[in-house]
């Protein structure tokens, strides 16, 4: 399919944002909803952008968007985010942080705390918080998935599973409406599971986009989450789940 000039700046800020609307599109590019829609089916068509109830997100399902993608995806979010978990982190506390854009946007946040224990999986987060020297950091050994810095497979399970520390940070890849956290690699899914069973309390960071995508490999539930950090609201429906399971939320919207 040769995209048109219109429909390949609609793909840029999709990658961008994460998530396109239709009226939105249609107020920026000075068209017709129904001209965007048509846009959007065709990207669709193509296998660019998977159709939503009001607009477009990237697609995914069983392959996870690109690493240098992700990181570029909701940077402001990711920020906010980040400030906002690193806040509720004391000084003088060990953590374990797990791979991610969301975990590496904390990790740039925690560069002001003092005497730290960082166990990670994530070699991002290692050389970001190599720069604070009040921090120890201990990095799960494992197989280099090259692609985004991660360490995965049974020793780095094996390595977790000797720390038991005050906090695990973990992101996610989706977020379903049952509130079970979803990713794609079964390798790394292990890791996770072994960091929320060594930790007295587990937060999750994850932006709203998160609700809009799908991955194919569960991780656990929300009821398992001591605190959700998130840029906007939760579905009612899922907001009503974490406070009868009594996992707290935080909203953190982006700086404007």
């Amino acid at each position: 399919m040769a995209l048109s000039i219109r429909q390949s700046e609609i793909l840029d800020i999709a990658r961008a944002e994460g998530r396109v609307s239709v009226e939105d599109l249609a107020e920026r590019f000075g068209v017709t909803l129904q001209t965007i829609r048509r846009d959007l089916t065709e990207l669709a068509d193509a296998g660019q952008l998977e159709r939503v109830h009001g607009g477009a997100v990237l697609r995914s399902g069983v392959a996870n968007i690109g690493y240098e993608q992700r990181r570029l995806m909701n940077a402001a979010s990711k920020a906010a985010i980040g400030r906002c978990c690193a806040a509720l982190v004391p000084d003088d506390s060990s953590l374990f942080i797990n791979i991610g854009t969301t975990t590496e946007a904390v990790a740039r946040a925690l560069l002001g705390h003092r005497n730290l224990t960082v166990v990670t999986n994530n070699i991002n987060v290692a050389n970001i918080l190599a720069q604070n020297e009040s921090c120890e950091v201990i990095v799960a050994g494992g197989v280099l998935r090259r692609s985004d810095g991660g360490l995965v497979g049974d020793l780095t399970t094996e390595a977790i599973s000797h720390f038991k520390v005050d906090y695990a940070i973990v992101g996610t890849s989706a977020l379903d409406a049952d509130g079970d956290l979803l990713d794609f690699d079964p390798q790394e899914v292990r890791v996770s599971r072994a960091i929320l069973r060594q930790a007295r309390q587990s937060f999750l960071v994850a932006d709203a986009s998160k609700l809009e995508r799908r991955a194919p490999v569960r991780i656990a539930s929300l009821s398992e989450i001591t605190r959700v950090f998130t840029d906007r609201p939760l579905p009612s429906g899922l907001a009503r789940k974490c406070a009868e399971w009594g996992t707290e939320v935080t909203v953190c919207p982006p700086a404007e």
